[in-house]
């Protein structure tokens, strides 16, 4: 049997003899005839091809689209951190006290020093000189109290013998006068022996006063050895500022001079930075003033050890704003624990204690009275504690949801901490195309997470 598409071919190969308008229009009729049947097998398929065309295309638009994401533990509230720089806890300049050249220098920075430590040496020749001038003098004023005690020891020497001198006088003339009485020797005698009296007393008194004298000029001696003592001190002092001598434990943060160089009293030779703790100083908000208090901790981040965090405690907050921008200085202390952090390094200070970490979602996701909730405010939290999530699941090749109840935390800008019922990793619908019910077909968007 040949088919209507073999005659077509036989026609075309061996076309009739017929007038051109009657070719055109035999051509014309078999080629609908060709569209309408074809050969015998051509309908059938056609129409089994057309009947699965539509079933695939059913099937995937049945699936409803969804963003999908995948639960993650979160800090609900978002910290706001402010930048600052590193400093030592105190930066102490070590000046000469003296005038002299600087003869040497034992460090360099960035050299660890510590408190006590002799860092540098200036001249002290002029200084020791006048140290052994003061001392000799101090020699020489001891032996002149040793000169005026002597004389104090005489004095009271004596002030003893005259003593004795009074008593045998008093005595005689005592017994002159009843010899007197008496009648045994005569008046001039007795007169005589009162007259000895008196004068031994008058010499008694004399040898009173020079002991006083001369005790006088002890207490002088040693008014004048107390006051060369203390030049003699001062001199020590003053040669002792020949060397310089670091007042803090820390580390050389700059070298100002160099040895060879001329002194003066109140010349910077080096500054040094003590490590044991770090100062952040930063700027802050009035409009977070309220919210800083001293001793609160803090959190710091530095970009130079961005796997530790510090925990800080705020040291000061200054009294005074900026008047432009309406800043205020705040001073925070971090520890320093094997002084690993330097000066100068990029700080990250957040005022927030970091809280227990827990699920966060955003709102759109969570179901509450069964209806979806992608129309409402994404900034208004549900008004009850409970209610659902959407997780995806994935069975039997189809991608499907299911409902799971969870009771709901604090929310903040959009965001909603999940105290129970969803677990880190568990893929959840963000947002769908429809509203959603218990077992619905779904298809993740291009916007879905992946595990």
């Amino acid at each position: 049997m040949i088919c209507d598409g073999d005659k077509l071919r036989i026609l075309v190969k061996n076309p009739p003899l017929l007038p051109n308008s009657s070719v055109f229009l035999l051509v014309g009729w078999l080629g609908i005839g060709l569209l309408m049947g074809g050969c015998g097998s051509f309908p059938k398929e056609s129409v089994e091809a057309q009947q699965e065309r539509p079933s695939v295309s059913g099937q995937a638009n049945s699936a409803i689209p969804v963003d999908v994401a995948i639960a993650r533990k979160d800090d609900l509230q978002k910290k706001l951190e402010y930048t600052g720089n590193t400093t030592p806890l105190r930066t102490v300049s070590l000046r000469s006290q003296i005038q002299g050249q600087l003869l040497a220098l034992n460090v360099d920075v960035g050299d660890v020093v510590s408190k006590g430590q002799i860092v540098g040496q200036v001249d002290d020749a002029l200084l020791l000189t006048a140290l052994n001038q003061a001392k000799a003098e101090l020699a020489a004023l001891k032996s002149e109290v040793a000169r005026a005690n002597a004389q104090v020891n005489n004095a009271r020497v004596e002030v003893e013998r005259t003593r004795l001198e009074v008593a045998q006088a008093l005595a005689d003339a005592e017994r002159q006068d009843k010899l007197l009485k008496e009648g045994a020797i005569a008046q001039q005698a007795a007169q005589q022996a009162r007259t000895d009296a008196n004068t031994a007393t008058q010499a008694f008194r004399a040898a009173q006063q020079q002991v006083r004298t001369e005790q006088e000029a002890v207490a002088a001696a040693k008014g004048r050895l107390t006051a060369q003592q203390a030049l003699v001190a001062e001199a020590k002092e003053r040669l002792s500022y020949a060397k310089l001598i670091s007042p803090i434990a820390g580390a050389v943060l700059e070298k100002v001079t160099e040895p060879g160089n001329l002194l003066q009293p109140g010349n910077e030779v080096l500054k040094i930075g003590d490590f044991s703790r770090v100062k952040v100083r930063v700027e802050v908000s009035e409009l977070e003033l309220a919210n800083i208090q001293v001793g609160q901790s803090v959190q710091v981040r530095l970009d130079a050890f961005p796997d530790n965090t510090y925990v800080g405690t705020v040291a000061r907050i200054s009294p005074a704003a900026d008047n432009t921008a309406r800043l205020v200085p705040v001073e925070v202390v971090i520890p320093n624990n094997g002084a690993k952090i330097g000066s100068g390094l990029l700080a990250r200070v957040s005022f927030i204690e970091k809280e227990q970490e827990r699920v966060v979602v955003p709102l759109t996701a969570i179901q509450t009275g069964g209806g979806n909730n992608q129309n409402r405010n994404s900034n208004s939290k549900p008004k009850t504690d409970q209610g659902k999530v959407f997780i995806v699941k994935r069975e039997q090749g189809k991608t499907t949801v299911a409902t799971k109840p969870v009771k709901l935390g604090k929310s903040n800008d959009g965001n909603v901490e999940i105290i129970s019922g969803l677990q880190p990793g568990e893929e959840y619908v963000v947002r769908s195309g429809k509203p959603l019910k218990e077992g619905d077909v779904v298809r993740l968007s291009i916007l879905s997470e992946k595990l």
